[in-house]
This record gives C-alpha cells, structure tokens and sequence, in this order.
C-alpha cells in the first residue's frame, strides 16, 4: 500500500525537540556533578522544553488535520479497546495518534509543563521546596517515554504496522488518499525552528556563567542545586549535635554535683 502524509514537519520537529531536550536534561541532572558549570545545562534545557510545548499548544488548535488535539484518541473506553486488541490480535489501525500514544503524548506535554513550573519555582527563589517533586515528575516523564517506545515496538510487531518511523518522513501505509493531509506546512517547521533557536540565543546571551545566573523575563534565576537547602539541612544536623553535646554536659554536671 502506498504511504500517505499524515504528520506535518511542525509536529515531527515538535516530536524530537521535545524528546531531545529531555534527554539532555535527564542525564545532564544524572551525570554531571551540580558542583559544575555544566550542571546549568539542565536548567537551560528544561526551560527551553518548557518553550517548545508552549508553541506546541496553538498548533494542537490550529494546525493540520492530526496535528490538532482534538485528533488525539482520549476517550478511555478507545484505551481500553486498544490494550484489549493487543492481545486479541485485532488488526484496528489508527490513521492518527493511536490511543495509547496520544495519552502518553498529552500526560509528557503537562509533565514537561510541571517541571519547568518547578523548576523556575526553585531556581528564582520564590519556593525551593520542590525538589522532591521536580525528581518525582522527571521519573514519572522517564516512565512514560520508555513505556511509549515498548508500545511503538510492541503495536509494530503485533500489528505489522511501522509507526515509529512516521515521526521522520511523516507517513503512514494504513491511510488512504482521502485521509492524507495535502501539505507538510514547511514554513510553520522553518518558523518553529527559528522562534527555537531565537529563544535559546537569548537564554545563551541572558545567562552568567560566572555565577551561574540566568536573567529570565525580570527575575533572576539561579542555575544551581538547592544551596540554601543543603546549608539548612547541615545548620539542623549541627545544631541538633550541638543540642547533643549540651545535653551531655548538663547530666556529667548533674552526676559530679552529686
């Protein structure tokens, strides 16, 4: 069967930005030491994440036939049909996101969303005490984007269907001339591209490396781990021994008065 366009290059290039830049800032935050200028990286990167879902959100409106939102199959009895023809052997093909996919499109993009909201919370100061949370949510995007490729490899061995490949060419054999989509809508990819990098440059031109400071839209974040958290979380533990040792004292006094 002939392959049909059904993704345009806004949503594909959406798709890896938005994947690439995760992954940069997950293993930025795992393997490089927060003691290190390069620790940063996590921070630039997540908030130019939180960017790229920005953009994606008018396009989830306005943009092609299943591009849009509302193109995404998020009724749950539709999920539960779809894990049901998996081990059935249905054949049921999805010309657009399938069920699973578009509930693990939609749970990663308010992820992704949630931990730019954190992580702009614990780097400008206003609350630094969300760092448990902003781990919580980076494991729970982790989740979701490992169980997102198994399903990929698993619809493609159960349904014989190569969707995974659909996000680089933006075709797919299941659909029919009449269910294409009739442009790629290149400009929108060139413009989206662009507003990227635009904003990565004025992240780049904005950001202190000495101190280690973004300048952010009027507020000065701080692209740090949570020094003051860790500076009271050690005052504690020296006072607490402090209080220790006191305690001692007073009862050998209390003993040698006696």
């Amino acid at each position: 069967m002939r392959q049909q366009l059904v993704y345009d290059l806004p949503t594909r290039i959406f798709h890896w930005l938005f994947s690439g830049l995760f992954l940069v800032a997950f293993l930025v935050a795992k393997l490089v030491d927060d003691e290190s200028s390069a620790f940063s990286y996590h921070m630039l990167a997540g908030l130019t994440l939180s960017f790229v879902v920005i953009l994606r959100i008018p396009w989830g409106f306005f943009g092609t036939r299943y591009a849009r939102f509302s193109a995404f199959a998020l009724n749950p009895r539709d999920l539960l049909a779809y894990f049901k023809g998996i081990l059935s052997g249905s054949r049921k093909l999805w010309v657009g996101p399938n069920p699973a996919s578009s509930w693990a499109a939609i749970l990663m993009m308010v992820l992704a969303l949630c931990l730019g909201i954190t992580g702009f919370l614990m780097t400008s100061g206003i609350n630094k005490s969300f760092e448990d949370f902003h781990e919580f949510l980076a494991y729970g995007f982790l989740f979701l984007a490992l169980t997102h490729i198994a399903g990929i490899v698993l619809h493609t061995i159960r349904h014989k269907d190569l969707i995974g490949p659909s996000m680089i060419h933006g075709k797919k054999a299941c659909a029919s001339a009449n269910q294409a989509i009739t442009s790629a809508r290149p400009a929108f990819g060139v413009l989206m591209i662009g507003l990227v990098v635009v904003f990565g440059l004025n992240l780049f031109n904005n950001y202190d490396s000495q101190h280690r400071s973004l300048q952010f839209f009027g507020s000065t974040l701080q692209l740090t781990k949570n020094e003051d958290s860790e500076k009271e979380k050690a005052g504690d533990k020296e006072g607490a021994e402090n209080s220790r040792g006191k305690t001692h004292e007073l009862k050998d006094a209390d003993g040698d008065k006696d």
